[in-house]
């Protein structure tokens, strides 16, 4: 005991270090590091080198730590050294270290680590105890893993203490990636819709269409016939062929050529899959019968023919729910509503479009009306009360022209064009068109974006003039509300195209759209299909769907009669029905002619022009289709005879 007593300096410094096991809090090799730090070239003894050994795991993985949190350690060593004095003091020692740390706790003080450890080891130095050590052996080893563990739970305490937000942060990385993931992959049954390209013998060979820079489809569909605008010499013209009638088509094969100048536009009658409107650059508007069967010689005659424009007509579309009612717009800025039944101009907009019309849409009961104009406004029209209800100026910037329809919900779907020349598509709201619901940049072609809607599936194809591909979107009340599907690419680019209405799908297919895409030279069929594995009727897919039958007749609708689409089932397919004649009824002018020739002429003539205009009515029905008209027809040159003789 003595001897120990006698030591020299340096064992004191080993003595020095015997006592760092009674930091069990703080690993050993953390006091190195320090004591390397000030200077001091103190190495650990054999009973430190135990205690280290003793350490857990758990220490062991902290020491990194440890490291970067010195300075707080540093004061937990220095409240936590116990004077060992003797019995007696070293309990009013371990009161005062604990009061000291609830104070430190309370008002934590920095200080350098250098100038603790120093203080540390000159206070055991002034002990100079024989019995330094003996405390320490005495304690049994479960006392001293118990002490051990204590301090580590007040460092883990500690260094939590610091690690509580960034752990935090790191846990709510991982649910927003979730979250993020899941708006991606949105749940659709149109997700998988994929476009395939009929084979080159169902497809329409040898076809010049038409070369006129204006921006249309240059074709319609409907179940029955496939109408193209085309080339033709000395006027306009265009093709009706039978859906039927694939493979090469003869140059000498029949066309529809009454017009005087290039046609524009075209539209079937959703009414009568038999009836086909038409605008050209004449400044007129034509209305055809198409045979059932097609065409066998040129039509030229056509069934009536609607004057007002006195410049280009290049918009023509029909009423979706109300029978004969056809709208026109030219490029005299002027909007003219046709009773097709009467040949009359009903309603003219004027003064609502100080430029070009690009667009006009019907809504999907027939009531408003959608134009887009070269002035960048998007107009909201009544026509019957001829009144702007709403309006939206620079809907796109772009100079470019733009596209507007109405969606089954209301709302409104543009296509255009940004000040930098992007392709844009918008979706508006008709009661706010302040802002729209949102836009999204696509790129920057230059080709006129055709949209093409199916109201019972809410989504929209989008098919640009020159592109060679084919974008369609689902439009949900959801977040971002326009919802990118998938794209049908090919190799040549479009010049124009027509879209199949519902009815003319086949359904057992699972055949969602069908496209007639314009090539040079060719029209091609593209077929647009949901995979499904069940060969049954896919109810969710086919919905009811707009039939032919009209909901109110023209007169009806003038009148401020609105009415919805009658909505047919897909179920066991279309089955098209007995188209109605349509029939052409000018009353005034018909009346006035016939007065004007009753009184120049006598009895005898009286009843020769009675019978002429019986066979000019007749001449009408047997243009218009009927079973019958051969003989009714007959019956009235033989009268016609017999008055003569």
């Amino acid at each position: 005991m003595t001897n120990e007593g006698k030591a020299t300096p340096n064992k004191c410094t080993s003595e020095t270090m015997t006592g760092l096991p009674q930091l069990t809090g703080i690993p050993v090799a953390v006091m190195v590091a320090a004591l390397s730090l000030v200077g001091t070239s103190i190495a650990p003894s054999e009973e430190s080198q135990y205690s280290l050994d003793n350490q857990s795991k758990d220490e062991k993985c902290l020491s990194q730590d440890v490291t970067m949190e010195t300075e707080h350690v540093s004061q937990q060593v220095t409240q936590s050294t116990p004077a060992v004095h003797s019995d007696e003091k070293s309990t009013q020692d371990k009161d005062e270290t604990a009061s000291d740390i609830e104070k430190h706790q309370d008002t934590p003080k920095s200080r350098p680590v250098s100038e603790l450890i120093k203080e540390n080891i000159l206070q055991q130095e002034k002990l100079k105890h024989p019995d330094l050590t003996k405390p320490l052996e005495t304690k049994p080893n479960g006392v001293l893993e118990q002490v051990q563990t204590v301090k580590v739970a007040q460092m883990l305490a500690a260094f939590d203490s610091h690690k509580k937000s960034p752990e935090k942060a790191l846990e709510r990385k991982p649910s927003v990636r979730k979250d993020m993931f899941k708006r991606v992959v949105r749940a659709s049954k149109f997700r998988h819709v994929f476009g395939q390209a009929v084979k080159n013998d169902q497809c329409y060979d040898d076809i010049r269409v038409s070369r006129v820079t204006w921006d249309s489809s240059f074709c319609a569909v409907n179940p029955k016939f496939v109408a193209l605008i085309i080339e033709a010499s000395g006027g306009g013209a265009f093709l009706v062929l039978p859906l039927h009638k694939t493979g090469r088509i003869d140059k000498a094969y029949p066309t529809v050529c009454g017009h005087t100048g290039p046609v524009l536009d075209i539209d079937w009658c959703p009414h009568n899959d038999q009836v086909i409107a038409s605008g050209s650059e004449d400044c007129t508007v034509m209305v055809w019968q198409i045979p059932e069967n097609g065409l066998v010689t040129n039509l030229s005659e056509p069934v009536v023919v609607l004057e007002g424009h006195s410049k280009r007509v290049g918009i023509i579309t029909w009423h979706p729910t109300a029978r004969n009612v056809l709208l026109s717009a030219g490029c005299d800025n002027l909007i003219i509503i046709w009773n097709v039944g009467t040949g009359e101009a009903m309603i003219q907009l004027e003064e609502m479009h100080p430029d070009v019309i690009f667009s006009a849409c019907w809504n999907r009961n027939g009531s408003l009306i959608c134009t887009a104009c070269k002035d960048k406004t998007i107009r909201i029209i009544d026509p019957r009360k001829e009144e702007v209800i709403g309006e939206k100026e620079k809907a796109h910037e772009g100079a470019r022209p733009m596209r507007a329809i109405f969606l089954s919900d209301g709302n409104i779907f543009t296509t255009g064009f940004s000040r930098m020349s992007e392709r844009q598509l918008a979706l508006w709201n008709p009661q706010a068109m302040d802002e729209p619901i949102t836009v999204h940049e696509m790129d920057t072609s230059n080709g006129v974006l055709l949209p093409f809607y199916d109201p019972d599936t809410s989504v929209v194809y989008l098919c640009g003039k020159g592109d060679s591909s084919i974008r369609y979107f689902e439009i949900t009340d959801e977040a971002p509300f326009v919802h990118y599907l998938n794209s049908f690419a090919s190799k040549e680019p479009q010049r124009g195209m027509g879209y199949m209405p519902k009815r003319g799908l086949d359904v057992n297919k699972c055949e969602i759209a069908r496209f007639y895409k314009l090539h040079e030279r060719k029209c091609e069929p593209i077929i647009m299909t949901v995979p499904r594995k069940s060969d049954l009727f896919q109810d969710d897919l086919y919905p009811d769907t707009a039939g032919p039958d009209c909901a109110i007749e023209a007169e009806d609708w003038f009148e401020g009669k609105d009415g919805e689409p009658i909505l047919i089932s897909l179920k066991n397919g279309y089955v098209p029905g007995k188209n109605r004649d349509l029939k052409v009824v000018k009353k005034n002018i018909l009346d006035n002619k016939l007065s004007n020739t009753t009184e120049k002429t006598g009895p005898a003539n009286k009843c020769a022009s009675s019978i002429v205009s019986t066979a000019i009515w007749e001449k009408k029905y047997f243009m218009f289709g009927g079973k019958e008209t051969l003989l009714v027809c007959l019956t009235v040159i033989r009268q016609m005879i017999k008055v003569s003789q």
